[in-house]
């Protein structure tokens, strides 16, 4: 039985929208762990499960076709966002 994770999308990092972050992602963990190419030493694997990600407008969307296709999942909570409050004038503290 495939295990799937559920979470919501984090904030881009490397930009200060929040763009997207309302989406909640249902994820394929991996059925075994992925091996060193003997050639190259690259990690791989014939698992391909790992590459499908699913978007969802809503966690009960998530779960209703985890449920509804057979899978185990778990639900990981998103962070707790943290406000950072500052004034101009900091600076020069």
């Amino acid at each position: 039985m495939k295990t799937a994770r559920i979470y919501q999308r984090p904030k881009n990092a490397m930009q200060s929208g929040r763009a997207r972050t309302d989406l909640w992602m249902l994820e394929f963990e991996p059925q075994k762990p992925q091996e060193a190419d003997p050639l190259t030493g690259w990690n791989g694997g014939g698992d391909t499960s790992n590459q499908v990600r699913i978007g969802f407008p809503t966690l009960e969307a998530a779960k209703e076709y985890a449920e509804r296709e057979g899978y185990a999942f778990h639900v990981v909570p998103a962070p707790a966002r943290k406000l950072k409050l500052q004034a101009y004038a900091d600076n020069f503290r």
